[in-house]
């Protein structure tokens, strides 16, 4: 039995790797950066970790890769003794996920129901297929709509925001610190954000989730982004209207009967190509958006008939 749950979690691992990049994870250090009240936002490689701190424990929101959750709790410790009492997944995608191993034998994991589904199935996104995740890393409490978990004097509400990055992506809100951290649905820096289609996210959904912290969330809230810097409301603003303008641009040739070949050819968004310059490119941004308000696959695609870079 040991044996088997060995081989599934390195294959787990390994293909988490490949989707997110072969890193020499030895040279990784773990940045720690005091947000504001009990929060504290960790930056290595992958996803954003966001941690609520206090008397009562630590609350975790994310765990990056496998091979960094030493580093990770030791950069915990660095902050209290206190220890992992919670840990939320924000969506399934393995650089945000990928500790879940570490960190499920340590607090249970919490995520929206479809987190779970998806871990326990394995799924494809347009860069590779990720196996079945091993049962230490699968949440083991979910909800549908919303959770709240009351630690450090804090109320911290996920919230799940539907069809955004994914169909199962959370908010998670720090009301008594005013945090968001908004998951892969808040890329800061200037960059185009991943959309992942077929794990049902859509461009007007991480328009919604955006749109719903703008609304929600005090004028001088700290915003973790699930990549890039810390943000404010501002910056998630700037990020609302790059995506009403770009979403708005792909439309408007596809009421004209463009094809997504056209579109790119006539580099219909090179108004926005600095945004290109981190991991999604304008032309896979192009596509991604074209098949979102088409609700159909275009693109180069893979063996199983999903979209691959």
């Amino acid at each position: 039995m040991r044996k088997a749950f060995s081989v599934l979690l390195s294959l787990f691992l390994f293909s988490v790797l490949q989707l997110f990049g072969q890193q020499d994870f030895s040279k990784i250090e773990i940045k720690v950066q005091k947000v504001s009240g009990t929060v504290y936002m960790l930056e290595g490689a992958g996803g954003n970790i966001g941690a609520s701190v206090g008397e009562d424990g630590i609350v975790v929101v994310d765990d990056e890769f496998l091979p960094l959750a030493n580093k990770i709790e030791a950069a915990l410790k660095g902050i209290t003794d206190k220890p992992v009492k919670f840990v939320l997944n924000t969506h399934w995608h393995g650089d945000h996920t990928g500790g879940n191993p570490h960190f499920g034998e340590k607090a249970p994991i919490i995520a929206q129901e479809n987190v779970r589904k998806r871990l326990a199935s394995g799924g494809k996104t347009r860069f590779g297929d990720t196996p079945p995740a091993p049962k230490v890393a699968l949440p083991v409490i979910t909800f549908e709509d919303n959770v709240s978990v009351h630690l450090n004097g804090e109320d911290i509400h996920a919230i799940h925001v539907a069809n955004g990055h994914t169909d199962g992506d959370s908010i998670i809100f720090f009301p008594q610190s005013k945090v968001v951290h908004m998951g892969d649905d808040f890329f800061n820096g200037g960059i185009f954000p991943f959309i992942d289609l077929d794990s049902g996210g859509s461009v007007q959904g991480m328009i919604a989730g955006g749109e719903k912290v703008l609304a929600e969330a005090p004028d001088d809230v700290k915003i973790i982004p699930g990549h890039g810097p810390l943000g404010t409301k501002d910056d998630l603003r700037k990020f609302v209207t790059m995506l009403k303008e770009t979403s708005a641009a792909v439309q408007a040739g596809i009421k004209k009967k463009k094809t997504l070949a056209q579109l790119k050819q006539e580099k219909v968004l090179a108004q926005w190509d600095s945004y290109g310059q981190g991991f999604i490119k304008t032309d896979v941004f192009i596509e991604i958006l074209y098949d979102s308000l088409t609700k159909k696959l275009s693109g180069p695609q893979n063996s199983h008939g999903h979209l691959s870079h």
